[in-house]
């Protein structure tokens, strides 16, 4: 019979069960219920009344709810009464983890079968460790799983003997950790595979680890998806029964192989969700962010054997009554219902958001499982742990993750596969990322005048996989196979293995990260350069003036110029400044020390730019202080009665491009400026912002620039090593798509600060500047990217300039900025040699040394897709789609980006349903456990604001976020795309850390809490409307709700414990960012709140965009029409 029919008979508990309203008795292993009729259901631990099982049923295995009591809907209000599993009183009901460490409860160690699609009988092997015999307690359950780790890792050990992955045996979790593999729910894996993927059944059930300890759920979707045409009824996507797994206490992590015999499904939601009272949280020792899982504290429940056909809830006790409980039934709709009722078929359902990948379970396991070792970098093909793990890193060899993430570290060794799988190979390289205090900084290797040894023919530096032959006289480039001869100052014997002796005394040979000193061959010209310049220009039109921003630059610079970058020991900056400020002419100022006032010289023939002083513009900070103070001091005064409002822009880069000339050094030009440069000059601009070209095919117009005289400006910069840094300060539409294009082009950074206020943003912006002016930047910087034989780098995407198909060039390149590199085959790729990759750049420093930094990586290669599934990284990922998408809309209609996008990830998860997951039900949706978040991070990325702006997103807006996410790190473009959310009510006072995370939902949210959210660029403190007006008292300093002001832009300083910390954990986000977040206090039901909803990212989006759940069933739909 079908899968894919509808059941003709109700779920064995299709009918509402007499006695059991509010789930209020804990009964557990053999105790009755009362009220519970005996002969139905017998107790948890005993057989089933009248049943015989000599053999489960192959097929789709589904199991209990994941708690004894059928949860609440996630935040649904809970009847009083329901609280009675919660540490909490009535008041206090949570969301999120407590900080209290109540008892843990422990996964049950056995569960129910379901009869699958095919009721024929599989004669059990060995591989089914029946629990007859049970392990002897439930931590042996957990010994047997240590062994495999989950999240992008391959096992670490083989698993249990016991346990085949064999295609017969349906072995679904124990842990939530961790996801099943079955025919029926699960891919089954052969021996070599590694981690399970994560399945989502019978529509799209998701079988997957949601939570720890939380045994997995196969489902099925709804029938008709909110917001999807319901898929033709031979799709098979039953109704859902996702277990809401919101509420009390989870089993702890087992990461490691599947237990078999296991598998859950939990009773639906039929509540609205509301956000009134959340139910309670979980309560687990250790910070375990994400929605708790609902299950009783309380002895584990007892081993035995599963019964097929029944849904056997944990502990014993059975669910309150729920209008016709919808599919709980023998496993798939059509399947014999074992003892059940014929019932009515059930209603269609909405998928529980519980039982679908969680972001905050992957982030969490993976903290668990790999923050605390060291990441040594010394086996090839390796993949990191998560940006979001704090780890430590052990170069020996491979360049740092914080250098370097790839898509894949594992990639195919043929063109055809990569084609197959769809799987971008592009890696995301930050050359100058800063590190954590306690890793070294590349060692600088200085071999004199004859430079850095390199290859004679693709001229690669160097490096730790490079081959000693001949007795260490020549060797081999593991680039392009040529052979070289080794210089004889460089000559070194080699040991016993064929390693030069003073291997580990040479970063260059045992290092994946280093830097040589540039010979003078490296330089401009042949000469050394220059040390480079800050140049400071101020527009000082009527609008700058008048907001208060030229007295508060002015002021800042005073102490900031005594900031500036320097070498490592040196006594001061070796940086010169100059100072120009401009409206519809520009000033120039002489500030050489001999004077006694400075003096200003206006250039107003802006047509053809000119610098009218040489000596006396570009000073050293120390010796001119005095005249720079003077000068700070008067420019506020001299313009504090202007009328003029029309700006020029072309020209001030032009004279900040002369000045670097005529002076013959590199630097950067920070430019401070307000409004569309409509003043008669080159590069003047018009207003052309238009919001009904949104949706059509012109829309593209808008991300790109009104006229091309700023892409030959920008190319003129590139060659001075001219880098622009810009500060808008934009009242209305100031065209960031045109003014961004140079600034864009020379790796510099945009700064926007819309509607800037003196009392609300100066924090925020002078936070920005002192950040920008003092952090480490190269200058005249070209990158360049080697790989081995068979693939070569095609694409790159970044803030830079590319005059051929090769080089990188950027006029500055600063500690924040990434490059992204996508790689294509030209030949095939050996699983033996493996593919390798070497960036390399050469750049001034800020005391104009000239050098070279190299960061190498060795990937692995496979002729299989599964170990290409296996060593992705999906943070890396979305990364490069992101920035492939952001760059498409300046081409293509943002539609066929955005179907684009949809398409291809549907392809990629097709392929490995296709090649890599054993055959089961179309109605299952089974991803790839490293790429289980695919879906939801890419939903975030297609419902962003460039690719889908609601009514309030300004043209402006999208061509910052545009510019901005294309020079992101992995790091960034995670929590940009999906924010961080913080329960700040249940921060520990007393710890350093941070409350666990909790989803992007406002159904996550509860009335009586406070909460933070951050994304990179905002932090909003979101306050519920029942909030205990102690806290409001502690946090605000104010008596009431209704007193709290919207307009806050920082905390108040308060000397109370939750005062403390909560300014703290902000103080310790703002840290962990590149730009300073601005904060804004949102009150429940106020105006902001739309603004906030906005980046709830699991939700449907005012302009249109799906919901994660909605958004999953989608993606199935697409996969299963690449499929058929």
């Amino acid at each position: 019979m079908s899968v894919n029919q509808q059941a003709h008979a109700g779920p064995p508990y299709g009918q509402p069960q007499p006695g059991y309203q509010g789930y209020q008795q804990p009964a557990y292993g053999g105790q009755p219920l009362p009220g519970v009729p005996q002969s139905q259901y017998g107790a948890y631990n005993g057989p089933m009344p009248g049943y015989q099982q000599p053999v489960p049923p192959q097929g789709s295995l589904r199991a209990p709810p994941t708690s004894g009591a059928p949860p609440p809907a996630s935040g649904a209000s809970l009847p009083s009464g329901h609280l009675a599993y919660s540490q909490f009183g009535h008041g206090d009901v949570q969301n999120g983890i407590p900080a209290s460490a109540a008892p843990m409860q422990r996964p049950p160690a056995s569960q129910p079968f379901l009869p699958g699609s095919a009721p024929t009988p599989v004669s059990q092997t060995a591989t089914f460790q029946q629990y007859g015999p049970p392990p002897a307690s439930v931590q042996q359950l957990s010994n047997h799983m240590a062994g495999m780790t989950i999240g992008s890792t391959t096992a670490s050990a083989p698993p249990p003997a016991g346990l085949g992955y064999g295609p017969s045996t349906s072995v679904p979790p124990v842990s939530g950790s961790f996801s099943a593999t079955g025919s029926g729910l699960y891919t089954p894996y052969t021996a070599s595979q590694g981690p399970s993927p994560t399945s989502v059944s019978q529509g799209l059930p998701l079988a997957q680890p949601l939570f720890p300890g939380q045994p997995m759920s196969t489902q099925r979707l709804p029938t008709q998806v909110p917001g999807f045409v319901p898929p033709p009824s031979s799709a098979g996507i039953g109704p859902s029964s996702y277990p809401p797994s919101t509420g009390a206490p989870r089993p702890p992590t087992m990461p490691g192989p599947p237990l078999p015999g296991q598998t859950v499904a939990g009773p639906p939601t039929s509540q609205p969700n509301h956000v009134s009272s959340p139910p309670p949280p979980s309560t687990m020792s250790g910070p375990h962010p994400g929605p708790p899982m609902s299950g009783l504290h309380g002895p584990p429940p007892p081993t035995h054997p599963p019964q097929p056909g029944y849904q056997m809830q944990q502990n014993g006790s059975f669910g309150q009554v729920r209008s016709p409980q919808p599919n709980y039934g023998g496993a798939y709709p059509g399947t014999p219902n074992y003892g059940s009722q014929p019932g009515p078929p059930p209603p269609p359902k909405r998928l529980d958001p519980d039982s679908i990948p969680s972001p905050i379970q992957v982030i969490e396991d993976d903290r668990s499982n790999r923050g605390s070792e060291p990441f040594v970098t010394g086996v090839r093909g390796q993949v990191p742990p998560l940006v979001t793990t704090n780890f430590l890193v052990k170069d020996q060899g491979n360049a740092s993750p914080r250098y370097i993430r790839c898509t894949s570290y594992n990639i195919p060794c043929t063109s055809d596969m990569a084609k197959q799988s769809q799987v971008p190979l592009a890696a995301v390289i930050k050359p100058l990322a800063t590190l954590p205090p306690e890793e070294t900084l590349p060692y600088l290797v200085d071999h004199g005048e004859s430079g850095p040894v390199r290859c004679n023919r693709c001229k690669a530096y160097m490096c730790p996989f490079m081959q000693f032959i001949e007795g260490g006289r020549r060797f081999q480039c593991c680039f392009c196979s040529c052979v070289t001869e080794v210089p004889p100052h460089y000559f070194q014997h080699l040991d016993h293995t064929g390693k030069r002796v003073d291997f580990y005394d040479r970063p260059e040979l045992s290092l994946g990260s280093y830097e040589f000193l540039a010979t003078v061959d490296y330089c401009k010209n042949n000469k050394f350069p220059s040390p480079p310049a800050f140049i400071f220009m101020i527009d000082v039109s009527y609008n700058a003036v008048k907001s208060g921003l030229v007295r508060l630059i002015c002021e800042e610079l005073k102490s900031l110029l005594d900031y500036l970058p320097r070498e490592g020991n040196m006594e001061e900056s070796a940086i010169r400044v100059g100072f120009v400020t401009y409206n519809k002419v520009l000033h120039f100022y002489n500030v050489k020390s001999s004077l006694a006032q400075p003096q200003m010289m206006v250039v107003s023939d802006v047509a053809d730019m000119f610098v009218p002083l040489l000596d006396g513009f570009l000073v050293n900070v120390n010796e001119s202080r005095t005249v720079i103070a003077s000068l700070l001091d008067q420019i506020p005064e001299m313009f504090a009665d202007t009328r003029e409002t029309e700006t020029v822009f072309a020209p001030v880069i032009q004279a900040g491009l002369e000045a670097l000339k005529a002076a013959e050094c590199a630097g950067k030009l920070f430019i401070f400026h307000t409004s569309l440069p409509i003043a008669e000059a080159p590069g003047k601009l018009k207003n052309r912002d238009d919001k009904k070209l949104i949706n059509t095919d012109k829309e593209k117009t808008l991300f790109q620039p009104q006229t091309s005289f700023y892409n030959n400006l920008a190319k003129d910069c590139v060659a001075q090593g001219c880098c622009v840094d810009l500060f808008l300060f934009p009242n209305q539409y100031l065209d960031v798509a045109t003014l961004g294009v140079v600034t864009y082009q020379t790796g510099g950074s945009i700064y926007k600060y819309a509607y800037f206020q003196l009392e609300t943003d100066q924090d925020r912006f002078l936070n920005d500047l002192r950040r920008d002016v003092q952090k480490e930047v190269g200058f005249d910087a070209v990158m360049r990217v080697r790989t081995s034989t068979g693939i070569r780098a095609t694409d790159f995407f970044g803030a830079f300039y590319m005059s051929n198909t090769t080089d990188v060039e950027m006029a500055g390149l600063d500690c924040d900025k990434t490059i992204t590199v996508e790689f294509k085959h030209d030949d095939k790729l050996s699983e033996d040699s493996g593919a390798l990759l070497q960036c390399a750049l050469l750049y001034t420093s800020c005391a104009g040394q000239r050098r070279l930094r190299i960061h190498n990586l060795s990937l692995n290669c496979c002729t299989q897709l599964a170990d290409l599934y296996r060593n992705c990284e999906t943070d890396t990922l979305i990364n490069y789609l992101a920035k492939y998408a952001y760059r498409g809309v300046l081409s293509s209609p943002v539609k066929t980006v955005r179907d684009a996008l949809i398409n291809q990830c549907a392809q990629i998860l097709a392929c490995y349903r296709k090649n890599c997951a054993s055959p089961s039900s179309a109605g299952q949706l089974i991803l790839p456990e490293c790429m289980k978040l695919l879906p939801v991070y890419l939903n975030c990325v297609l419902k962003s604001d460039v690719l889908q702006p609601g009514p309030e997103v300004t043209t402006d807006d999208r061509a910052y976020i545009r510019q901005l996410v294309t020079s992101m790190d992995v790091a960034e473009t995670n929590v940009f795309f999906y924010p961080r959310l913080l329960p700040l009510t249940k921060a520990d006072v007393d710890s350093d850390s941070l409350p666990a995370a909790i989803r992007n939902s406002e159904e996550r949210l509860s009335k009586g809490d406070i909460y933070l959210l951050e994304n990179g660029l905002n932090i909003f403190v979101w306050v519920g409307v029942n909030v205990q007006q102690g806290l409001i008292q502690n946090l605000f300093g104010v008596s009431s709700f209704g007193q709290i002001s919207s307009a806050l832009s920082t905390l108040p300083v308060l000397e109370n414990p939750f005062s403390k910390k909560v300014r703290s954990i902000v103080d310790m986000l703002q840290v962990q960012r590149s730009r300073y977040m601005k904060l804004i206090i949102v009150k429940q039901e106020d105006k902001l709140e739309m603004l906030f909803k906005h980046f709830l990212v699991e939700d449907k989006s005012l302009s249109g965009g799906a919901s994660y759940v909605d958004f999953l069933c989608h993606m199935h739909k697409e996969i299963r029409q690449l499929l058929s």
